[in-house]
């Protein structure tokens, strides 16, 4: 037990380290230093070596059962092109910037040593699962009010209504009630011929958004995801008072017989 809790310091270590390689060649003037470069290419066959010795160790198939080791081998895998640019003439095209980009998915695996994480990630599973069809109505929502005001704005302020795809995405950051009254704002201000029922009705209207969309919708999926997440915690509670209330059914019963 003792090597492996000090081969997973070691790989933690590793992981911070190359956290801070790459932090640092994503400064212009660092972007293509050699010896970066060396190092990020040697962090790759370490976490090559890495997933090797499991392989070797736990057998493929017990290795490739865990969800965690399949990403870890797939992430190992779409790495080794940018570890095999530093010894083959690759031509530096965007595939090979993608996977060279995996190397920032590679801290992930920092994730492992946070304490119950397995448990976290069910939790979020479970949470999204419960909450997707708000999600799906929020959309809906958002896509049948992007198609009204691009109806209605579309002309008078393109540059936030001009298509369903721009309204959509103003519509979506008011649901976010992130700075939805300039967005007003900008719509009143975009026709000086505006009267003043005319105003109401463009505030009347966005409030309706903000309300229906951004405060109770977006609470409510808020809300479920939450309660999924700690419904583990209420299910050990639970758990607890049902063993209590079964010791205080067994001292009742105990007392019922003595008298």
């Amino acid at each position: 037990m003792k090597r492996i809790f000090l081969s997973e310091k070691i790989v933690l270590l590793a992981i911070i380290a190359n956290a801070v390689v790459i932090f640092w060649m994503s400064f212009p003037g660092w972007r293509e230093d050699v010896s970066l470069k060396l190092i990020d290419d040697f962090f790759i066959f370490f976490f090559l070596i890495e997933a090797i010795v499991k392989i070797s160790t736990y057998g493929r198939k017990a290795y490739f059962q865990d969800n965690w080791n399949r990403f870890d081998f797939a992430l190992v895998v779409g790495s080794l092109p940018a570890l095999l640019s530093a010894f083959l003439p690759i031509p530096n095209t965007s595939i090979l910037l993608i996977f060279r980009l995996l190397r920032l998915v590679r801290l992930v695996k920092f994730l492992w040593f946070i304490p119950n994480m397995k448990h976290i990630l069910v939790g979020l599973g479970r949470a999204f699962k419960a909450s997707v069809f708000v999600l799906i109505a929020l959309a809906f929502l958002n896509l049948l009010l992007s198609v009204i005001s691009c109806q209605l704005f579309g002309e008078d302020v393109p540059e936030l209504f001009e298509t369903p795809i721009t309204a959509s995405y103003t519509i979506f950051q008011m649901f976010t009630v992130e700075g939805w009254n300039d967005i007003v704002e900008q719509v009143e201000k975009s026709d000086p011929t505006h009267s003043g029922i005319n105003i109401a009705g463009i505030r009347i209207y966005f409030v309706i958004i903000v309300l229906f969309g951004g405060i109770f919708g977006m609470s409510l999926a808020n809300a479920i995801f939450v309660d999924e997440m700690t419904i583990d915690n209420n299910a050990v509670l639970e758990q607890k008072i049902d063993v209590l209330q079964e010791k205080i059914d067994q001292l009742q019963r105990t007392l019922a017989e003595k008298s």
